[in-house]
């Protein structure tokens, strides 16, 4: 079963509140999405911090569910 896109923000933004999330399903399949996360809570982490914190709001989701997600991160610019 896939995990549509309305799923993978409400996700996110339970995790990362302050989070501005865009989803875009890429292959039309309900698997394969791309997402762009502006957080905060990014600002001073690397990118593989700020991708973790993502993964993290997922509980688990990636690679089972939700089989692939092209992941862009950053903090907001001041």
């Amino acid at each position: 079963m896939a995990m549509d896109a309305a799923e993978i923000e409400r996700l996110i933004k339970q995790g990362i509140p302050d989070a501005q999330v865009t989803i875009r399903d890429l292959a039309g399949d309900g698997d394969h999405y791309a997402a762009s996360v502006i957080s905060a809570s990014f600002k001073g982490k690397s990118r593989v911090q700020q991708h973790q914190l993502v993964y993290q709001a997922l509980k688990g989701q990636m690679g089972g569910v939700l089989h692939a997600l092209a992941l862009q991160t950053a903090a907001p610019e001041s």
